[in-house]
């Protein structure tokens, strides 16, 4: 029991030290502070995104010539493909929160006899409002082929769309962005100053001095690697409360659980940085290598382009980055409510990726820097 303690008191020494050099220049504090700011400004302002391939089901209630046509328009256009059909509408809330469809398109029973009778024939389509600014767009696209399919039967405009959208009733595109940017912001400060660590320690020669220390390389990695994940849960927390309280984004979710996903995915961050770290002999290598891994995890995360769009090759590579579940972690979370055990299997491919690069980072701190 002494000797743990004696451990630990050591880990929080060096912990200490770490934080008060981190938070001693003032750069160093605004650096900490202020791209999260600019960065969630820019995102929630600027970014857009195109629509490339909708995913959707079918609820076709009417089982008509007439049905058939209306959805034959519909998968005509190229970018719309069928990924379920379903039977009844309790289906409906299945589907769209499992993700596996953007939409559902809802044709009622009388559908069929309400053209014969030249009325008003609606259709509903049901949307996931999580990824906005695509169902928007798809949205924009079944009003076109309404029109073409109201044209080739020479009427007036009988068929009508009534659309809803879960999860973001305005389809506004920054209820998709802006918790994704909790995750993704945090990670793009967090893994360079886990990068840097040791190796600012080594060009500076302080590195040599905790290897002649009693610390053991396990302390060093801890010690080295609880301010960062610290620091990124602080950035995160910045980015939160501008994405609640700025862009006014109600929270559907738990807070704990919230929390318990960002330490997970910022651990995990953590540990590709530290690995960075270690392999660094300076620090422009550690520059370098972190901005050489940034771009594709940020391109592989699901953030920019839905995972289901990229080659299946892609798609496998996606299962070791940690930005992935993270981005789909917070979003689940903040906008839908997820609870623990929606969002386990986001949970262990982080814990995984956490226990294989911390250590990895330990092995390296001995045999490479030692």
């Amino acid at each position: 029991m002494g000797s743990f303690i004696a451990n630990l008191a050591q880990i929080i020494a060096l912990c200490r030290k770490e934080i008060v050099a981190l938070l001693k220049d003032p750069a160093n504090r605004v650096i900490l502070v202020g791209p999260a700011l600019i960065q969630s400004m820019l995102f929630g302002y600027a970014a857009t995104f195109d629509l490339k391939y909708v995913p959707y089901a079918v609820l076709d209630q009417s089982h008509s010539a007439a049905s058939t046509d209306f959805l034959s328009h519909l998968e005509g256009t190229g970018i719309f493909r069928r990924e379920a059909t379903l039977a009844n509408p309790h289906q409906i809330g299945q589907v769209i929160e499992e993700g596996r469809v953007l939409m559902v398109v809802s044709i009622p029973t009388d559908f069929a006899d309400r053209l014969a009778m030249g009325r008003r024939a609606p259709v509903q389509i049901i949307l996931d409002g999580r990824n906005s600014t695509t169902a928007g767009a798809a949205a924009g696209y079944v009003n076109a082929v309404t029109t073409s399919f109201n044209e080739a039967r020479g009427v007036a405009s009988p068929v009508t769309v009534v659309r809803r959208a879960w999860f973001n009733p305005n389809l506004d595109s920054r209820w998709q962005i802006m918790p994704a940017m909790i995750a993704t912001l945090s990670m793009l400060q967090t893994l360079l100053l886990a990068a840097l660590s040791v190796a600012r320690e080594r060009e500076q020669g302080t590195f040599d001095q905790l290897l002649v220390t009693p610390l053991t390389p396990l302390q060093i990695l801890v010690g080295k690697a609880v301010p960062s994940v610290l620091v990124g849960v602080m950035q995160s927390t910045i980015v939160l409360l501008i994405v609640r309280f700025w862009f006014e984004i109600p929270m559907a979710g738990s807070l704990w659980l919230f929390y318990l996903g960002l330490f997970s995915f910022t651990g995990a961050s953590v540990g590709i940085g530290m690995s960075i770290s270690a392999l660094s002999l300076n620090m422009q290598q550690a520059m370098l290598y972190t901005f050489l891994v940034i771009m594709p995890l940020t391109l592989l995360s699901g953030l920019i382009t839905p995972v289901r769009n990229m080659p299946e090759v892609l798609q496998v590579l996606t299962y070791v980055n940690p930005l992935r579940f993270g981005v789909d972690l917070v979003r689940r979370v903040y906008l839908e409510g997820a609870g623990l055990l929606d969002v386990a299997p986001d949970f262990l491919p982080l814990v995984v990726v956490a226990g294989v690069t911390l250590p990895l980072a330990a092995w390296l701190f001995r045999h490479r820097l030692a």
